[in-house]
């Protein structure tokens, strides 16, 4: 049996986090003061919204940590999971705030409350302005993972809700159309939903042990079945430990009239640079078992 491993994997951005965190926290509590101010959907939801990312961001930050962890007999593959579950805490928080924005501001329509609109312009400027500050932190590093991704996403939502905010806020004092508040509130709910679902799909995926994204198992069954010597593969498994750590296992059946203990090691080698290299999704951890023919009941065992 090979098994190749590259422990090298890049440490989350933790400073990253930790300003957004910080950024994040200070503009909730000019938000809700404004909120109770203003009386503003918008707002309030904009607030709410922000809360589930100072949740969500310290949450980050301690998956962050988490995944740092090095492998232990408890936890062979560390606490690099830690990323997921944290992603799919700020992507279900984000949810509920979508679903609530959604029938708050159905109801408002109706019933639509007073607004001051430059206190709202007020509050929605300065949220705009920390908001960017939060994007231009954690840009560099949203691709790393589903954790940074998640957090990211957060921000930027936060930032589409200060747009609103301010958009309401204008065309209350210019127009007098007491309503725009609460289309701002359903506008952010309609950017935030579909994004978290998106992001909940892709963290369950994980979760489950989906084969990653850009990998066609049909292909490297084909490929393995095309070296020399190699007559069967079966138990082809592949799956993301995190975003960024995908692996594959797989017995391959040999002919050993064909292939002598030299030739085994040299197609091992040659299967994990295969994996490693050939495929769309450059496979660093890979485990192949050599077995001879006869050996075991292959017909009985699943693909």
């Amino acid at each position: 049996m090979g098994d190749h491993h590259d422990h090298s994997h890049a440490a989350a951005p933790r400073r990253r986090l930790a300003i957004a965190l910080c950024i994040t926290g200070s503009v909730f509590v000019v938000e809700v003061v404004g909120a109770v101010l203003t009386g503003s959907l918008a707002l309030l939801v904009d607030a709410a919204h922000m809360l589930t990312d100072l949740v969500g961001l310290a949450v980050a930050v301690s998956a962050a940590l988490l995944m740092e962890k090095p492998p232990s007999d408890r936890y062979t593959w560390g606490l690099k999971r830690s990323e997921i579950l944290a992603a799919l805490g700020q992507a279900a928080l984000l949810l509920g705030v979508g679903l609530f924005a959604l029938v708050e501001g159905v109801r408002r329509l109706f019933e639509p409350p007073a607004v001051p609109s430059t206190a709202l312009l007020i509050f929605g400027v300065v949220g705009l302005v920390a908001n960017i500050a939060s994007i231009t932190v954690l840009a560099g590093g949203r691709g790393d993972n589903l954790n940074m991704r998640a957090a990211f996403l957060e921000v930027v939502n936060d930032a589409l809700g200060s747009v609103a905010v301010i958009v309401s806020a204008v065309l209350i004092a210019t127009l007098g159309w007491e309503r725009a508040d609460a289309v701002a509130g359903i506008a952010v709910a309609a950017l935030i939903v579909p994004r978290t679902l998106i992001l909940i799909r892709a963290s369950v995926g994980v979760l489950l042990e989906r084969t990653p994204p850009g990998l066609d198992l049909a292909e490297v069954r084909a490929h393995i079945l095309s070296r020399p010597g190699v007559v069967a593969v079966h138990d082809l498994h592949a799956s993301l430990v995190s975003s960024q750590l995908p692996t594959l296992s797989a017995h391959v059946v040999i002919d050993e009239t064909v292939i002598d203990d030299a030739g085994r090691d040299a197609l091992l080698r040659d299967l994990q640079s295969c994996v490693g290299e050939h495929f769309p999704v450059h496979i660093e951890h890979s485990t192949f078992q050599l077995e001879a023919v006869g050996y075991g009941d292959e017909d009985g065992l699943h693909s």
